[in-house]
């Protein structure tokens, strides 16, 4: 498209880019402006930046955006881009222009000078069930997720709604028998994506956002399409420059849940290894970091800041999902890449990277009380289909596991990818598992008698006060592509509490 001496139609919104590129903060800045329109509405982008000219287009194509026209007078460029497909609009429907806005500035981090002591907090008993963490949500709970997204929902109305998600998921638990309850991560899109959007100069931008940022785009294309989940629905963090806590993380979905819940609840935070792993794009990050461990020390300063406020609020349970860590061992030529394991970050060689893992969990739980820490993994829940995720026992990973600081392990045991559970036994004494009895990707819902039989062999191995029961993963990890229905997964949770029964007694 060649450029024009001055647009037709009027933009509803516009912003200045100045001379930053789109793999130097632009893209962040137009998403900011383009997400709150409306379908046909138009947003105008201002920018000196020649290269510009070829990466804009670029972007509009693919993530089905329409550019309109673009104007050149010296140095200034403006162009014009409708957010969706631009079928025209009468004089009647042009928008009236808004303030050109300055590029975001990078917001200055401030760190706590003391965190909170740990308060006392209800004792989880021996063979205690419990899910991992995510509950399937309503639809119109989704349909909230996508406009406050988008910007067409207030922050008030959204945590109004997510309230009452929250109080369906927690009673559904409490029906099914559960001993420890969570909040069904209502109000999270994905598992470990929503930090991204919570954090200071950190900002959630589509997957199909980052192809003109990456070297190889074609390379990035096979990536994309080998992922399950649609790579335009997927938003991602970026970082923009370092990382702060100004608000809470999670503490405020336990302060909803303790006054809701009659159980003791459980909360689960992206661990410290998945958040870097994510986190740490080359044609991004480096920008605010110059390299991956820096961004991982900042990473683990905010991780401990949100636990000790999680723990003095009394948390009795806080689990870092650190699903990632199978991929390290797994992923290769025999198994298929899996979507949750940060494939666009770089790795290094399996015992350089769990080693790496190992020294960032510990970093994160140091001086914590470890009986409060937990650490859940797993080998992929995006999809039932059980040959698209990854497979292998547990035979890498034991070493790692023994070695992290956390009091208790919950882990991916009841499908047959995740080998047998007696290659656990070198885990220390102290250390309890929760070990999987039921598998959320399969519709039918295992017997009693099959989860009473996996209960009792790991009370063989581990003893009776170590063990207690969950499902292998959450049931709806990201909150558009559950892996199982709210039916289901009480059915399932109610066999495991039935089992727990027959165990006690």
């Amino acid at each position: 498209m060649e450029p024009r001496e001055q647009h037709i139609h009027q933009p509803d919104t516009s912003f200045d880019g100045g001379d930053l590129d789109c793999g130097n903060g632009l893209l962040l800045l137009i998403r900011k402006h383009i997400d709150p329109l409306q379908p046909g509405q138009l947003l105008e982008i201002r920018s000196t930046e020649i290269s510009v000219d070829e990466e804009l287009p670029a972007w509009c194509r693919m993530t089905r955006n329409e550019l309109v026209s673009w104007t050149k007078h010296g140095r200034q460029r403006s162009f014009l881009v409708c957010r969706g497909a631009f079928t025209g609009r009468s004089s009647a429907q042009a928008g009236r222009s808004a303030p050109i806005a300055a590029p975001s500035e990078i917001k200055q981090v401030s760190v706590p000078e003391r965190l909170p002591a740990a308060v006392p907090a209800p004792a989880i008993p021996r063979l205690a069930v419990m899910g991992i963490g995510s509950w399937p949500r309503p639809r119109w709970m989704l349909q909230a997720m996508h406009e406050r997204v988008e910007g067409r929902l207030d922050e008030e109305s959204f945590q109004a709604t997510a309230d009452d998600a929250v109080r369906l998921a927690v009673e559904a638990q409490l029906r099914a028998g559960a001993d420890v309850v969570t909040d069904g991560e209502q109000r999270r899109d994905s598992y470990a994506s929503f930090v991204g959007g919570l954090l200071d100069n950190c900002q959630l931008i589509p997957l199909t956002d980052l192809l003109p940022l990456v070297d190889d785009p074609e390379d990035f294309e096979r990536e994309l399409r080998a992922l399950d989940v649609p790579a335009a629905d997927v938003r991602h963090p970026a970082v923009f420059g370092p990382l702060g806590r100004s608000k809470p993380l999670v503490l405020h979905e336990f302060d909803f849940l303790k006054r809701v819940a009659r159980k003791p609840g459980k909360v689960a935070l992206p661990g410290p290894y998945l958040l870097t792993r994510t986190m740490w794009l080359e044609c991004v990050s480096d920008r605010a970091y110059a390299t991956r461990e820096a961004l991982a020390t900042d990473i683990v300063r905010i991780l401990r800041e949100e636990i000790a406020f999680l723990l003095a609020a009394g948390v009795p349970l806080v689990q870092l999902d650190e699903p990632v860590l199978a991929e390290v061992v797994y992923s290769g030529p025999s198994n298929k890449r899996s979507f949750m394991c940060g494939a666009l970050s770089e790795k290094n060689d399996p015992p350089a990277e769990l080693a790496f893992a190992r020294e960032l969990i510990n970093a994160v739980a140091k001086g914590f009380p470890p009986e409060r820490l937990a650490l859940h993994m797993c080998r992929g829940n995006w999809t039932p289909d059980e040959s698209a995720a990854l497979s292998g026992d547990y035979t890498p990973l034991a070493a790692t596991l023994a070695s992290l600081e956390v009091g208790t392990l919950l882990l991916e045991l009841c499908t047959p990818r995740a080998g047998e559970m007696e290659v656990l036994k070198a885990i220390p004494d102290h250390v309890r598992l929760g070990i999987g009895v039921v598998n959320q990707k399969l519709p039918e819902v295992e017997s009693v008698e099959s989860i009473v039989a996996k209960g009792e062999r790991a009370i063989q191995l581990f003893g009776r006060d170590r063990v207690l029961l969950c499902p292998d993963c959450g049931f709806a990890t990201f909150a558009d592509n559950p892996v199982a229905s709210a039916a289901i997964a009480e059915r399932k949770l109610a066999a495991i509490a039935a089992a727990a029964e027959r165990l006690r007694a």
